[in-house]
């Protein structure tokens, strides 16, 4: 499936990418440019250490996902995570321990994985894993969060813990946050957002892009209310529909190629903000980028995923080692078969085909 196109070439320089815009939208802010420098030579050593690998035969990917937990404070309506079960009100039961969790960080980073983007449930919720994360300096660990529980404790440990990066969940204006997310989540992210600003510390927030609020979340208007309170990066997650119900508000062709059109221009007049998109552009990519081609998936239990949309595992990192869940017989299946590079209707081909992923996973 890869013959004409370099998976290992495609993610090297989207990883350059990322360092290089967010080095650009913090020259103003010493610190921060400071930890990027040396981060950006990490980054360098651990793409060479998967160059090594790939010429070896082992494909390592820049990214992990990592859901270090299953509970959650809030009930946001469409969550993919509570519909699939991956995130429910019961006490979390066989959850990784802090320390295996912190086993899988040190592997990630002798692999040469340069990201890991911490989950749930709501990960800060599991503060004793966002310390092990803290100390591994050579990866970035942005957090993604609803923001409820950044309180005075966390304000310092981002502070001093520069590869930790607050990355938190808005839908856009109150109306449509509070809608989602519940009464008085959008007054509470704002005064968040006030605080990192005064403190002079980065962060970023993430945006689930529907039919309804694509135009809302790509304005002008809320880009300059992010931008004012000093927020240095946006993450655009494309909905994922839970049901049947809900597909509407998965966005299609039409509306992507003007949220592409939108990226771009975001991209040039803000420079002094960083935007990624999730999924993306499959097709640029060469297909789908989970299942251990870019990235993967760790869910809470140790199961090892293509995506968190695609909550299929055969194998579990308490019972082998972070490279041998690389080598799971599903991700070579989905790669092998051709799933990955499918032409589908929506913006996540494994969600689209998740019977086909299904019977692969046994």
């Amino acid at each position: 499936m890869d013959k004409e196109f370099d998976i290992q070439t495609y993610m090297t320089k989207g990883v350059e990418r990322v360092i290089k815009d967010a080095v650009r939208a913090t020259l103003k802010d010493p610190k921060e440019s400071a930890f990027l420098a040396k981060f950006a030579i990490a980054s360098q050593k651990a793409s060479k250490k998967r160059a090594k690998l790939e010429k070896a035969g082992e494909h390592v990917p820049p990214f992990l996902i990592a859901s270090i937990t299953s509970s959650c404070n809030l009930h946001c309506a469409g969550c993919y995570s509570r519909s699939n079960d991956a995130t429910s009100d019961c006490e979390a039961y066989d959850q990784l321990s802090a320390e295996e969790w912190k086993r899988i960080f040190e592997e990630g980073r002798e692999l040469g994985v340069s990201f890991i983007l911490l989950a749930g449930g709501e990960p800060l919720i599991r503060r004793d894993i966002i310390e092990e994360a803290a100390k591994i300096k050579d990866i970035m660990f942005p957090v993604f969060t609803n923001g409820v529980f950044i309180n005075e404790r966390y304000f310092t440990l981002f502070e001093e813990n520069r590869n930790l990066i607050p990355i938190m969940s808005i839908e856009g204006n109150r109306e449509a946050t509070d809608s989602r997310r519940g009464e008085g989540i959008y007054d509470r992210l704002i005064a968040n957002m006030d605080k990192f600003h005064k403190n002079g510390q980065i962060f970023g927030c993430s945006v689930t892009v529907t039919t309804e609020n694509i135009k809302d979340v790509t304005s002008g208007e809320f880009l300059s209310s992010l931008r004012n309170r000093g927020c240095k990066a946006v993450i655009y997650v494309e909905y994922v529909p839970v049901t049947d119900e809900s597909r509407h508000l998965a966005i299609g062709d039409e509306e992507r190629e003007y949220f592409a059109g939108e990226l771009e221009r975001l991209r040039e007049e803000l420079d002094d903000m960083m935007f990624v998109a999730f999924p993306g552009d499959e097709k640029s990519s060469g297909g789908c980028i989970a299942a251990g081609r870019g990235f993967f998936h760790i869910n809470s239990h140790g199961g090892a995923e293509p995506c968190p949309f695609s909550p299929y595992s055969d194998i579990n990192v308490k019972d082998t080692s972070l490279r041998d869940a690389l080598k799971s017989p599903l991700f070579a299946a989905l790669q092998e078969d051709g799933v990955l590079a499918d032409d589908h209707k929506g913006g996540c081909v494994l969600f689209e085909k998740r019977q086909q992923v299904e019977a692969l996973a046994g």
